[in-house]
């Protein structure tokens, strides 16, 4: 019953859109009009505003991590695997926009992060890599996601490798559109307005 509600809070937490939140708080109109119309931060950052794209990212990714720490200290190990993984589903699938909501990177990267810092660490650093040689940020995000269940087996446990594994695949399918525009060169750069 308490991962039940674990479950539940940690979604409903994932599911607050600090993208539109940070757009409207810097006066930059409706982010689901702008650009590619994703609420994450690198749609954010094509607006021009760096400090209001820096701001979705650090709250994002802080949302997965925050529920993951509330749920290991009430609940233990597993109930943070369960928190992290329902907070991402919240940011991808949030109940607030109809259930139309990000990609889920930052708050993926915020979750694996708390769950082991080492993992964590590792992946923002396969991301920050690809995005400088490739200058592709859903690029970048697919290479970190498909190396995050590696480095949760290597820095984490077995269990906690499944649940970066499911996400991973949901970040993964999430970015089929980006997949298909990567293929036909038309994906935007990192930078872009």
């Amino acid at each position: 019953m308490n991962w039940i509600l674990i479950a539940i809070a940690a979604y409903l937490f994932g599911s607050i859109p600090f993208g539109l939140v940070m757009a409207r708080a810097f006066g930059l109109g409706d982010l689901r009009q702008i650009g590619s119309g994703n609420i994450g931060a690198t749609n954010v950052l094509r607006t021009g505003n760096k400090p209001a794209a820096l701001l979705t990212l650090v709250l994002d990714a802080g949302k997965g991590a925050i529920a993951v720490l509330l749920a290991r200290a009430l609940a233990g190990e597993g109930a943070a695997g369960i928190a992290g993984l329902f907070a991402v589903l919240g940011h991808i699938f949030p109940l607030y926009l109809g259930f139309r909501g990000g990609k889920g990177v930052a708050t993926f990267l915020g979750t694996l992060l708390a769950l082991s810092l080492p993992a964590g660490l590792a992946a923002c650093a396969t991301w920050a890599l690809a995005a400088a040689i490739f200058r592709y940020s859903s690029l970048s995000a697919l290479v970190a996601a498909a190396m995050a269940p590696l480095y949760a087996m290597v820095f984490y446990h077995l269990h906690g490798s499944v649940v970066i594994a499911i996400l991973a695949i949901v970040i993964i399918w999430r970015h089929r559109d980006n997949i298909a525009r990567l293929r036909a060169g038309t994906e935007p750069r990192i930078g872009r307005k």
